[in-house]
């Protein structure tokens, strides 16, 4: 955990607007040293200002960022809105453990969500959001039918991103029939962030349960709209 101080409890009471809670699952492995982690740097940066920028977004979106590489599985930022989301300068090295970094995603949101009815805040569908340039170097099969019932039961939205090196059958396999992974055009992470915060400030001001469309990246199934 880095020095980011968690949005917890009190927040709500300042700032009761219904929540959309983001999961980053960030690949931060060797093959991510150099050019490509300093990009993913910039666009968490970008991402970032662009949810300032947006009035509802910014008093509506949580997001949290959970690193995978060198072995270990690390929370760096814990929920937050906007105003409290201090981008986290990422290093990479290790191998890739993927699946563990999944596990951890899905249990921050069920216990997000838990927190959220607790307190009597509104939510939509949490994101949970995978970027990874490699290949998976611990257990990981288990969680196809786990992310398939997570998305069925309608309580998340999983959604992958593969850079170059990624292996795409595993992505396919996590996401199944219900959506395509996006392959992401060299290291245009900054044009990937923009899109989250765009689709993300769409969902602030969408009913839950509601589908809104969303402005397609690069065309594979599922990015186009999003069911809140």
């Amino acid at each position: 955990m880095t020095g980011q101080v968690p949005f917890g409890t009190n927040s709500f009471a300042e700032n009761p607007e219904r929540r959309t809670a983001c999961v980053l699952l960030l690949d931060v492995s060797g093959s991510m040293a150099g050019q490509p982690i300093a990009e993913l740097n910039a666009g968490l940066q970008d991402y970032k200002d662009s949810l300032l920028a947006d009035p509802m977004a910014v008093k509506c979106v949580e997001v949290a960022i959970v690193t995978f590489g060198g072995g270990q599985v690390q929370t760096v930022c814990d929920f937050t809105t906007a105003e409290g989301f201090h981008p986290p300068t990422l290093v990479g090295g290790g191998d890739t453990p993927m699946g563990a970094a999944i596990r951890q995603g899905i249990e921050m949101i069920r216990q997000r969500k838990e927190l959220y009815n607790a307190h009597g805040i509104a939510k939509t569908r949490p994101w949970l959001f995978l970027i990874t340039d490699g290949v998976p170097t611990d257990e990981w099969q288990s969680l196809v039918g786990q992310v398939e019932q997570e998305e069925l039961g309608k309580r998340l939205t999983f959604y992958a991103v593969g850079v170059e090196g990624a292996d795409f059958g595993v992505l396919r396999q996590l996401t199944g029939n219900r959506s395509e992974p996006l392959k992401l055009k060299g290291l245009a992470f900054r044009a990937l962030f923009k899109w989250l915060s765009d689709s993300q400030a769409a969902a602030s001001r969408s009913k839950p349960g509601e589908t809104i469309r969303l402005e397609n990246p690069a065309g594979p199934k599922g990015w186009g709209e999003a069911t809140i």
